[in-house]
């Protein structure tokens, strides 16, 4: 379980990126923090391995204070999948997800077997393990970002906008895959991203941020669509956009679901 309790950041200067925010995620879940930029959801998410330390305000990882714990020994206990995938180009894919196991210990020779593996798991070919980050496509790098993630078994997974840099198909495809990660492995995941219909589609909890990490509403995706707290979540989630506004219509015996446009958008299941 991750908990923030009242958690500030201020830099020099004055500028505040976040002011006493509380917030409890729950051990194997996924809670999405959503919000545009300035709201400090990806301050908040670096709190949690200390790449941001707060200014005031605790973090704690099933009741420890993380300013307790060696950062490093901390960063390595924690996966973490960046925008750009941060891989090291220097280095072969399976080296690349082997990093965090041999600096924990593992043998070379284990930690790459290991990761042969891993590939497997998030819907890689294993044979690509020899080949080096540029010979990848943007989705395959992603996918190896989130198998390094993974190779040290953390209990949580922090991901700041992990799929933001690639095309919508392949966005689709590796929200997908994180679903089923999720399913079959139940880590905690805080997952932090400006797409709304990203948030829904992921997060068991959504949290809605307003500017300085100041939280408009938070619930499950049903509860924040059928209730939105105020016309800012109102306007933030779409609630009146065409996409939302679904209604039914029978075709050729099938029951078809229509958008606010009256475009087929699919099919009812039977």
């Amino acid at each position: 379980m991750i908990t923030f309790e009242s958690v500030s950041k201020s830099y020099p200067g004055g500028s505040q990126a976040v002011k006493d925010f509380s917030l409890e995620i729950p051990s194997h879940r996924t809670v999405v923090l959503v919000g545009s930029s300035g709201s400090g959801k990806t301050t908040l998410l670096r709190m949690v391995n200390r790449m941001v330390d707060p200014t005031d305000g605790r973090v704690l990882i099933d009741g420890e204070d993380v300013q307790d714990r060696d950062p490093v020994a901390l960063r390595r206990s924690i996966g973490y999948v960046l925008q750009s995938g941060g891989l090291l180009p220097h280095r072969t894919v399976a080296d690349n997800i082997a990093t965090v196991p041999i600096l924990n210990g593992a043998s070379r020779r284990r930690a790459r077997q290991d990761a042969l593996g891993l590939l497997e798991r998030v819907g890689m070919d294993p044979a690509l393990a020899s080949r080096y980050p540029a010979e990848l496509s943007g989705g395959q790098q992603q996918r190896v970002g989130v198998a390094r993630a993974l190779a040290s078994d953390p209990n949580i997974l922090l991901m700041d906008e992990p799929f933001g840099a690639v095309d919508p198909i392949v966005r689709r495809e590796l929200q997908n895959e994180l679903r089923r990660l999720q399913a079959e492995l139940g880590k905690t995941i805080l997952f932090v991203t400006h797409d709304i219909d990203e948030a829904f589609r992921l997060g068991d909890e959504v949290v809605v941020l307003r500017e300085g990490g100041v939280i408009a509403q938070q619930g499950t995706p049903h509860e924040i669509l059928s209730s939105p707290a105020d016309e800012f979540v109102r306007e933030f989630v779409g609630v009146d956009r065409a996409d939302r506004q679904l209604t039914t219509d029978l075709v050729g015996g099938r029951t078809i679901v229509l958008d606010g446009d009256g475009r087929p958008v699919g099919v009812m299941a039977s």
